[in-house]
Parts: structure tokens; sequence; C-alpha cells
């Protein structure tokens, strides 16, 4: 199962972009700001969520445009009719994400019932060495990837703690039964939210453990969980915490403080401390693992940008190796085809400049 049939309207720099007979490997090639990333970003949104920026809405909108974005795409199936999926907004309501799959209108949780999607970018370098929050987030993005629900437990454990931290702050004293309403919402969803990044962690532990040291830098994973992970314990933590997160103003413990812990499985240093390339190693190591876990029961989308170029022969060699067998339908992008010589005779290639995309 591959996406083809690829339309981006208004999208960035890119005002009607058509990309059609795609294959495994599909390289996009161009200067910088050309537009290749934008591509990506499209192909993301494809998916639930906020795509690989984490942009706006009104953002992605093409400057001058009096209309909102668009991104269409045929997911073909091996003996069914193929399914068009599009995600779209409106001039009129220009944060608001619209989405259709074979014409009828649906939802952006929907999406991830008939595709996965995986990514990595020059703007996850610093994973290791940011704050939490980008962990939690990389963590909830993967697990969405294998279980769609995991979007929804996550948007509506947010909304519960917000609205909780809302009553924390307030100047009068909060009645506890709307505390209680608000709690039951937060451990329902926060419980499932902590056990859905825990098989995640575990079943890609399992999969790092399987691939070979070298020559990209293999990790060791553990989710760390900032509270109990069931459903009495979370609940209790929760009302035991009342007076205390009442002076802070805020939800003290909780999912939302959860971490994920990498450290350099041979050496046994926290990736942090890791040097950039050992860095680098493991973040592909991590994403080709989960790439082959995506694409088991469901179309399966892998966007690498600017990955290939920063790695030396032998390990692009292996990131090539490795991408045959995912079971993905990969797209690259470099300033050049030259990286890509391994697999240029069997690749789609595109020539992108200024927003306009022309096959090769």
């Amino acid at each position: 199962m591959a996406l083809d049939r690829i339309s981006l309207t208004d999208f960035r720099n890119h005002a009607a972009t058509e990309l059609g007979a795609t294959a495994r490997f599909n390289l996009l090639v161009g200067d910088n700001g050309a537009g290749k990333t934008n591509v990506l970003e499209a192909l993301s949104l494809l998916a639930p969520g906020r795509g690989l920026r984490r942009a706006a809405l009104s953002d992605i909108a093409r400057a001058g445009s009096e209309r909102g974005f668009g991104v269409g795409a045929s997911l073909a199936q091996n003996d069914d009719e193929p399914v068009r999926l599009a995600t779209y907004s409106e001039s009129a309501h220009p944060n608001r994400r619209r989405v259709r799959i074979n014409g009828a209108d649906s939802s952006a949780a929907r999406l991830g019932e008939w595709l996965a999607v995986t990514w990595l970018t020059p703007a996850m370098d610093g994973l290791f060495t940011g704050p939490a929050g980008d962990r939690r987030r990389y963590m909830d993005r993967l697990a969405l990837a294998l279980d769609p629900a995991h979007a929804s437990h996550a948007a509506r454990y947010e909304a519960a703690l917000r609205e909780r931290n809302r009553l924390l702050s307030d100047l009068r004293e909060p009645e506890s039964g709307w505390l209680d309403a608000i709690e039951a919402q937060m451990v329902q969803h926060g419980t499932a939210l902590m056990q859905g990044r825990a098989r995640l962690v575990e079943t890609l532990a399992v999969r790092l453990a399987e691939m070979p040291a070298e020559p990209f830098a293999r990790p060791a994973l553990t989710y760390v969980p900032a509270a109990p992970d069931h459903a009495d314990g979370l609940s209790q933590a929760l009302f035991d915490n009342r007076r205390r997160d009442r002076a802070a103003q805020r939800t003290l413990e909780g999912p939302h403080r959860d971490e994920l812990d990498v450290v350099h499985a041979a050496k046994r240093v926290p990736a942090a401390h890791s040097s950039t390339g050992e860095q680098k190693a493991m973040l592909v190591a991590m994403t080709l693992a989960h790439a082959g876990l995506a694409a088991q029961g469901r179309a399966s989308l892998l966007l690498l940008d600017e990955v290939a170029a920063h790695l030396d022969p032998v390990r692009r060699a292996a990131l090539f190796e490795q991408l045959r067998g995912s079971g993905a339908q990969v797209w690259m992008t470099g300033t050049e085809l030259a990286p890509f010589s391994a697999i240029a005779g069997e690749a789609a290639v595109w020539r992108v400049s200024a927003g306009a995309v022309e096959r090769d």
C-alpha cells in the first residue's frame, strides 16, 4: 500500500503541485528554500496531529492566497479501490482543519486508521538535550502511529488538565464536585495515555534490541511515568495533592510530567551526553525501528528530511538497506542527487524549485 496522485494546493510556496507515479523510494531534490520540506509537511498532515512542523494552520496557506490550503492523495490498496484522503482549511476558518475520506467529511483521528506516518527532521536533533515536553510529544506521536486512539486520549487529558489548572489558580476555592468530575476525566484518559506510552517504549525497545549495534548507535529506552499508571493510583494522587497543587496553582503530578530516558546502549552513556554524531545515529535507529513497527497492518509513510546527506557512506548504505526492508513508502529530501546514487535507479525523483515540482 502506498500514496499516489498527491496534490498540494496553496500549501506554503506550492500553488498547485501534483506528484504521481510514486515508488517505494521518492526523492525530492532542490536548493534550500525550494519547497522540499513543504511537501513532507503536507504528507505529514495526512495523519492525525499538527504535522512535522507543528505549525498553526493559518500559517500554512500560501501567502497571497484568498483560500485555504489543500492536500490530497490516493492510498493504493492491494486488491481494493484506492482510498482518497484529503485535508484542507477554508479562508473563513483558517485555523480549523477539515478532513475528507473518499469525499465524505471525517475527522483527523480517522486518518490514523488508514495511514501511519513517521518522520525525522533536523529540528529533532535536540530531542535528547531539549525539554522533557519534546520527548513526551515524541512518544505520543510514535504511539499514535501504532494506535490511532492515542491522539484522542492525549487531547482529552490535556483539556482536562487545563481545566483543573484553571480551577486551582482561581481566586475562589474550587468546589470539590467540580474537581471530582475533572479528575475523573484525567484518570480515564491519563491512564490510557501512560499505558500507550509504556506499550510503545516496550515494543520499540524489543525492536531496537534486534537491530545490529552498528553502524547506527543502538539506544536503550526507558519510560519513566511521573504518576501511578493505574486508575486507582492516579485518582488517589490527584485527590491527595489538591492542597499542594492549589498552592502551586498547577497540577504537579501526572502523565504531563512523564519522561523518556534514552541511553547509548553500548557505552551506557545518557543520550544527552553523547556526541552529536551518536545522537543523530540513535535518532536514525529509533526512526527505523518505529517505521518497521508502523508498517505492520496499515500503510506506512516514512519522511526523512536532509538525513542521507549527513551520513557517511557506510551509514548511508546501511540506511538504504534498512529502508528496503521497512515496508514503508519512503520520502527523502536533499540538495543534490549524488547521496542517493545507490537507490536512484529504483526511486521516483522530483526536482523542486520555487514551489514547482518536475519529475526527472
